[in-house]
């Protein structure tokens, strides 16, 4: 059975870190691309961040760029979205994804899908 698991989310204030975590099983995670989306209220989903398995590039949003930091144990099947410096703006709710091989801008190209987790920045 095939799992994604987020974890990591919570309340904090502008300025303050956090860290994402994406636990996979049921799959062959060293062959998946994982990306980070997150879609805020009456938003449409947006892709943060991708781990690329083909060639282990990354990839971020301009909006998170130089702030966030993604990466992945692939001892764990785990991926990680390191977050600084936290905005009011980045307030959604934060769902992994795993497509085969490489990273997809488009979110219906992704195959399996997390739950989601909730990341609340405000003072």
């Amino acid at each position: 059975q095939v799992q994604l698991v987020e974890s990591g989310g919570g309340l904090v204030q502008p300025g303050e870190s956090l860290r994402l975590s994406c636990a996979a099983s049921g799959f062959t995670f060293d062959n998946y691309a994982i990306g980070w989306f997150r879609q805020a209220p009456g938003k449409e989903r947006e892709g943060v961040s991708c781990f690329s398995s083909s060639d282990g590039s990354t990839s971020y949003a301009d909006s998170v760029k130089g702030r966030f930091t993604i990466s992945r144990d692939n001892a764990k099947n785990t991926v990680y979205l390191q977050m600084n410096s936290l905005k009011a703006e980045d307030t959604a709710v934060y769902y992994c994804a795993a497509a085969e091989g490489v990273c997809y801008i488009l979110s219906r190209d992704y195959e399996y899908w997390g739950q989601g987790t909730q990341v609340t920045v405000s003072s």
